[in-house]
């Protein structure tokens, strides 16, 4: 076997990759101690993360100290070891907050399915946790009960794209534990924020509500502790979410995904445009956007290529500054302008077999108007019945809910997302 010539190269600066990461680690390594790595060095540490790279990240490259036990995890019920034939783990990687956006974006491109046992091609464990470890380039599947290992606790004010937010259960580590990765605020009162998560059925990015959909109260905001410097705006942040500015034509439309579109969506929920979502308003362009923006163009009285959807000038303005009308039976607004605020939620009692009151009509109305009423044969009325049940699920579903969170009954966070 002939040996391999190599020539130096250069890391790319903004590649997320394991290749170029692990290059960088190795100059960054060679400053702090002092000096640049030899020419051999330098070559060895390459190929050994460039193999690493091919065999699933079975390379071992010195670099920051790993964590205790970060290759398993005991449930109390069972132990999930390292994908099979996969090395012991690799030192972490320093990366850029814009390099953890880029490789979480890799796994939301490719739509990984989620699952507690199986290993995506990069050899990382296909669940919430092994994503943040793939993203954070951790080299090894680490798990809710020792992620925090890997980080430093922050709060939210300090929550930046490539943080993450982690509930672990630890008196039962297999419900409800769960973590998702900050993309960045979509609103100027911190309510909601771009999230890229693991979980069933695939992996996805769109608008979550802070902390979380449930066990909100339980969100830990975690920072990455091998974190390198570089842009911390992420393609995911809210950007200039404050600012009037037109974005410019580019920013929306096909292929468009950014903040401005998150932020597109948002307002236009506030202008009655919520039964137009059923997940999101979030950070790629979709006909969602597309049936929105029209409707409420079609509201200011123009047609023709002035609600064609696409937000122009004026139509951004109009948003932004809260000018002209609202989408005609849409979500309501008080008369000042503003959204109306959600009716006070009633209690569980309300909405069970038989029960009739006014909350059960109000409730019905909302799912209508969101787009939620298929079941309802004669329309919604007083009574609680089956009808109203299942479109309640479906709704709950459309968040991305399961199991006891999408029984059909309505509880405090089903019923504020209906009416906000």
């Amino acid at each position: 076997m002939s040996i391999p010539v190599f020539d130096d190269v250069e890391p790319l600066p903004a590649c997320g990759c394991e290749e170029c990461a692990r290059r960088r680690l190795t100059d960054s390594m060679a400053r702090d101690t002092g000096g640049p790595a030899t020419g051999a060095t330098a070559r060895v540490v390459v190929v050994a993360a460039a193999a690493g790279t091919a065999l699933g990240a079975a390379g071992t490259v010195a670099a920051a100290p790993l964590p205790a036990e970060a290759t398993s995890f005991t449930t109390g019920h069972a132990v999930l070891a390292a994908a099979p034939g996969v090395a012991p783990a690799v030192a972490p990687l320093r990366l850029t907050r814009d390099q953890i956006i880029q490789r979480a974006r890799t796994w939301t491109s490719a739509k990984v399915p989620y699952s507690m046992t199986a290993y995506w091609k990069d050899g990382y464990r296909q669940d919430c946790s092994g994503f943040v470890s793939m993203a954070w380039g951790l080299g090894t599947s680490a798990w809710t009960g020792n992620l925090a290992d890997y980080g430093v606790r922050i709060t939210k004010s300090e929550l930046a794209p490539g943080d993450i937010l982690l509930f672990h259960n630890a008196a039962d580590p297999e419900h409800g534990s769960h973590t998702i990765i900050f993309g960045g605020w979509v609103d100027d009162a911190h309510t909601a924020y771009t999230g890229y998560e693991q979980t069933v059925p695939a992996t996805r990015v769109q608008t979550t509500p802070y902390a979380y959909w449930s066990n909100s109260g339980k969100y830990i905001p975690y920072r990455y502790k091998y974190l390198a410097g570089g842009s911390s705006s992420g393609s995911g942040s809210s950007g200039s979410s404050g600012s009037s500015a037109f974005p410019g034509a580019s920013a929306f439309g096909p292929g468009a995904n950014n903040a401005n579109v998150t932020r597109l969506g948002t307002m236009l929920v506030g202008r009655g445009a919520g039964a137009y979502y059923k997940v999101g308003p979030g950070p790629k362009w979709s006909d969602s956007d597309r049936k929105a923006t029209s409707a409420f163009q079609r509201a200011q009285g123009w047609s023709g290529g002035d609600a064609d959807g696409l937000p122009g000038p004026t139509t951004w303005s109009y948003l932004v500054l809260d000018k002209g009308r609202d989408i005609p039976g849409g979500t309501a607004r008080s008369s000042g302008g503003t959204p109306a605020k959600a009716p006070a939620y009633p209690g569980a009692g309300a909405f069970r077999p038989g029960q009739t009151n006014d909350s059960v009509l109000a409730l019905g109305k909302q799912l209508v108007a969101k787009g939620y009423g298929k079941n309802y044969t004669v329309g919604p009325s007083r009574t609680w019945g089956e009808a109203d049940r299942r479109n309640v699920e479906a709704f709950q579903r459309a968040q991305g809910w399961t199991g006891r969170d999408a029984d059909g009954y309505p509880g405090p966070e089903t019923w504020r997302r209906l009416f906000t």
